[in-house]
């Protein structure tokens, strides 16, 4: 089937028809064969499925021609998506003549205002802005038909809770619901159940599926070593344009800076960046100029590059959520994707243990070794010199060779032209080595062995930490479980790096292990958005004499 068998009105068709957009993807078929879309909706598909057109397509039927008043909301964890959102429904909607507001952070709210003034039947925004030019009365709700909640499990896992609740609260009651979700974690089927009235549920995105357009593999590395194996991923992979994934800002920086180092055009993106210095780097990234991207999973949200081969994790993901959000950032409409996860021994067991319910075909590999990498890069010269393009200057160059050929042995030049041009590139690392020996230590380690070694933790002191102060903005907030999600999401840390939590009247006190404790400096806006921020260190089990302070910004010095 195509698009006009699906009786859609003649000005979206005509604009499709420009596109060459004659055949809609699955999800975009799902939603358009709904008999009735005056009702609530749960839609689970992948990341870069199609589902921009999915839900605008259905919603802009019945829209009349130059409409000025608000009828459709559509939000979006980053303002990069719902930008791009709203370019979609800008040219979809050429000849229906209505207008587009984009209503994100971190832009020009004047401009926003005028937009709004102008009239928009159609709006595109992030929670928080949406949220306030709500409380500002700027925005008008009463007429909105239609809220579209898209990517609704990253913008919860990004602390935009309280936001989508004071939007949803604010809608007429009659507005429909549609939530699109590649996931359905507790919070999500929290959200549906509060807001959402006997929805119709589409699921084009079961729990552990394998996504036929991605491809995974796992390449095992030596302990310690991610950098280096990343090295010899890229060189061996040469992927067109890459993903890297790390956990930290500061890991996303240190390994940029590296790749940058060891010949490879790299830029990072990370939450610190100003929105100038993230649209040139994205810019960068989209026109090829630096083809590998190294970003944290807060930075990446919703960011959408046709064209992205290989997407590689460094280390062991969060969870299995973080896994399939991460690896949906290739293998996008309908295009051919590579998902690598770079693994040491240790984390190789977790992961499976993480995937054991899935569907998931992963292929595990070791490390290419540095003979397979030197052969790798010869052929990639030679292809390189081959298929190089006779320009403007190449009857200089020949002229060149010429003059060169005469005054040199033909071999040995053209030896020490390919010694040059290797030089040049990075060479990688000998890893096999040391991973075969973290391999035989783990194996040779006896049952008994590893009794005694329980045993020994168990009389180990418990690591030091720190207990700090933290102000609850709603006592509502103050609960264990709460604080403890809060903690672990924000400073992105397993509950071990957390110890004891006590409720106390208008605060609360957390333990903090060293890990979780350096990146309490870096993540003061992340865990606010929880509703909790830092005041002070009280007391550790070790000494510390570092203060930490919330909404005055004196850094916290470890």
């Amino acid at each position: 089937m195509d698009f006009k068998d699906y009786f859609i009105r003649d000005e979206l068709l005509k604009a499709l028809d420009e596109k060459n957009f004659t055949e809609p993807t699955p999800v975009q078929h799902k939603v358009l064969a709904v008999k009735y879309f005056n009702q609530d909706m749960i839609v689970r598909a992948k990341t870069g499925s199609g589902k921009t057109l999915a839900f605008l397509l259905p919603l802009l039927q019945d829209v009349k021609i130059k409409e000025r008043e608000p009828e459709i909301l559509i939000l979006a964890p980053t303002r990069e998506l719902a930008q791009q959102t709203a370019h979609e429904a800008e040219w979809l909607t050429q000849y229906m003549h209505i207008n587009i507001a984009s209503l994100v952070g971190g832009m020009d709210i004047v401009a926003q205002l005028k937009d709004l003034k102008r009239g928009a039947a159609v709006i595109a925004g992030t929670p928080g802005r949406v949220r306030d030019h709500l409380e500002r009365g700027t925005l008008k709700a009463d007429n909105i038909k239609c809220v579209v909640l898209d990517e609704g499990d990253l913008m919860l896992d990004m602390g935009f809770r309280d936001e989508l609740e004071a939007i949803l609260n604010a809608l007429p009651a009659s507005a429909n619901k549609w939530l699109f979700s590649a996931t359905m974690p507790d919070e999500v089927k929290n959200l549906a159940n509060n807001y959402l009235h006997e929805p119709l549920i589409l699921s084009l995105a079961e729990e552990g599926e394998q996504h036929e357009d991605i491809l995974h593999r796992v390449y095992m590395i030596p302990s310690g070593r991610h950098f280096e194996g990343l090295v010899n991923i890229l060189i061996w992979e040469h992927p067109s344009r890459s993903l890297v994934f790390c956990h930290t800002k500061m890991e996303s920086i240190d390994i940029a800076q590296k790749l940058q180092d060891a010949g490879f055009s790299a830029a990072a993106l990370q939450g610190d960046m100003t929105q100038s210095e993230r649209n040139a780097v994205l810019a960068s990234f989209k026109s090829g100029s630096v083809p590998c991207l190294v970003a944290t999973n807060v930075a990446a949200r919703g960011l959408d590059v046709e064209g992205v081969s290989h997407v590689v994790q460094l280390g062991l993901p969060d969870d299995k959520e973080t896994f399939v959000h991460r690896s949906g950032r290739t293998g996008r409409a309908g295009n051919e994707g590579v998902n690598l996860i770079l693994l040491s021994p240790v984390e190789a067991g977790k992961f499976k243990a993480m995937l054991r319910e899935t569907k998931m075909k992963v292929e595990w590999l070791d490390v290419p070794d540095i003979h397979s990498l030197h052969a790798v890069q010869r052929d990639i010269t030679e292809q390189n010199l081959l298929s190089a393009p006779v320009d403007e200057n190449f009857k200089e160059c020949l002229d060149w060779s010429e003059e060169l050929l005469s005054r040199a042995e033909p071999k040995i030049l053209v030896a020490k032209l390919l010694a040059y041009l290797i030089a040049k590139s990075s060479k990688g690392y000998s890893l096999n080595r040391e991973l075969d020996k973290e391999r035989e230590r783990r194996s040779g380690r006896k049952s008994g062995t590893a009794k005694i070694n329980q045993a020994n933790t168990k009389k180990q002191a418990r690591p030091k930490g720190v207990i700090v102060k933290l102000n609850s903005l709603n006592n509502n907030n103050a609960q264990v479980g709460r604080v403890l999600n809060a903690l672990c999401r924000s400073l992105n840390v397993e509950r071990s790096e957390i110890g004891a939590i006590r409720i106390n009247d208008g605060y609360v006190t957390a333990e903090l292990m060293p890990v979780a404790l350096s990146r309490l400096e870096h993540e003061h806006a992340a865990l606010e958005r929880w509703g909790f921020y830092p005041v002070s260190n009280v007391k550790g089990r070790g000494r510390h004499d570092g203060k930490v302070k919330g909404k005055g910004g004196n850094k916290f010095h470890s």
